[in-house]
């Protein structure tokens, strides 16, 4: 292979997911900490998404990689199981042989073992990868393992991790009760154009580069044209186009291997191969550029006729909550750790409830979800947050100049409390 010529002790784009090699976009590191809030709540019960070859398994490994030993862990990666087969499938993770048991004799097992655990002073973990593949009548039983408890917490914790059919599952009349069992849903977006660039530097920086240059400045935003930010299609292109420069036996990859590689592979532009990412709004959501300076709106957060806060949106995603960890924190009791979400991007603006306690209200309406337009009011417990659209034409002054924040309960419909 390329490794000597290039100088490098492994091959730095294989599409195993090796913990090892795990970039932590800003996205990423938010999926992870999600992750990680399983252990430390005992309510914890996450759901992440992502397109193909996002790197949601390589978050996987990693996650449980760094694990401390009290986490007793079942993994499950085939998910196309009858309920039995799957509370079966759950028991020989964690040690039973229960092919020979009936399905109540499986619930018997599954509910000792957990409140033995749980006696034991452990934590109990089970990971469902591929999610977006089980049936409605296993995900029925999910919401049945999450519901088990002591009399004072739950003793199972649950990470559900899929493609973004998973959401449209989940959001079915079916599932209601099991998505009010949620505590946080995260989607997994692609990288944008400089986490692309840095991702690529660190593969390589892992496999031995030693801060070497071994792309060209010029390929990485052709990459981006045809991998779109995709880890596992970024690392497909850069692989083939490595072996494209050992063909010329050169230790640099210029824009014509990349061009070599994208016509081996008969890659298309990637905007052209999928629309699903640019017409969903949490798939095509991307943080803003370093430096990029589009403003597309501002929020106003007020509370008693007071306004407490402004912020700027720009294309990408704010999150809200309680907690410290949030883009925006607003301490209150009537609010959730992380309570709602605004998605924003060049041409529009998305508000999403998070599964929070009190939720969010539109014109005296409880919503899941909000397309924002200029002027809006949407309760939040005990605050409102008004929307300003600085891309409206009717803007001719600063937007929000002179507007008092004791109106936007009026403009709601609303009176405070949830």
């Amino acid at each position: 292979m390329y490794l000597e010529l290039f100088k490098l002790h492994e091959l730095p784009f294989r599409l195993s997911p090796d913990p090892q090699f795990l970039y932590l976009s800003k996205q990423h590191a938010r999926a992870k900490a999600y992750m990680e809030s399983t252990i430390w709540f005992t309510d914890g019960f996450v759901i992440i998404t992502g397109e193909i070859g996002a790197g949601k398994t390589t978050l996987i490994e990693t996650f449980l990689k760094e694990l401390q030993s009290d986490v007793v862990v079942a993994q499950i990666n085939q998910t196309q199981l009858s309920p039995t087969a799957f509370l079966q499938t759950v028991l020989v993770q964690f040690g039973f042989t229960p092919f020979d048991m009936k399905k109540p004799e499986v619930l018997a097992t599954l509910n000792q073992f957990l409140t033995e655990q749980h006696l034991a002073g452990r934590k109990v973990l089970l990971i469902i990868d591929e999610a977006q593949n089980l049936s409605y009548r296993v995900l029925e039983e999910v919401r049945m393992l999450s519901g088990i408890e002591t009399t004072k917490e739950k003793v199972l914790r649950i990470i559900l991790a899929g493609q973004p059919e998973l959401n449209e599952k989940l959001n079915s009349k079916d599932l209601i009760q099991l998505v009010q069992r949620v505590r946080l849903r995260f989607h997994l977006s692609a990288l944008t154009t400089a986490e692309t660039a840095a991702y690529i530097d660190h593969r390589l920086e892992v496999a031995g580069s030693q801060g070497r240059r071994i792309f060209d400045e010029d390929t990485y935003p052709l990459i981006y044209k045809y991998a779109g930010g995709v880890p596992r299609l970024v690392n497909t292109l850069c692989d083939t186009s490595m072996m494209a420069a050992f063909g010329r036996d050169s230790n640099m990859v210029t824009v014509q291997d990349v061009k070599a590689a994208i016509e081996e592979l008969q890659w298309p532009e990637f905007v052209s191969r999928t629309n699903r990412m640019q017409i969903a709004p949490m798939e095509a959501v991307q943080p803003a550029p370093v430096g990029a300076t589009v403003r597309v709106g501002r929020i106003i957060l007020a509370s008693g006729g007071k306004t407490l806060l402004e912020r700027e949106l720009r294309p990408g995603r704010l999150v809200i909550g309680r907690t410290p960890d949030n883009d925006m924190q607003i301490d209150s009791k009537f609010i959730s750790r992380h309570h709602c979400q605004i998605v924003t991007q060049s041409n529009s603006c998305l508000i999403e409830d998070l599964n929070s306690t009190n939720g969010i209200y539109v014109n005296s309406k409880r919503v899941r979800r909000h397309n924002l337009n200029d002027g809006d009011v949407v309760l939040v417990g005990q605050h409102e947050i008004m929307y300003i659209d600085e891309r409206s034409p009717s803007r001719g002054r600063h937007a929000g100049d002179g507007d008092d924040p004791v109106h936007l309960r009026d403009a709601a419909g609303e009176e405070e409390g949830t």
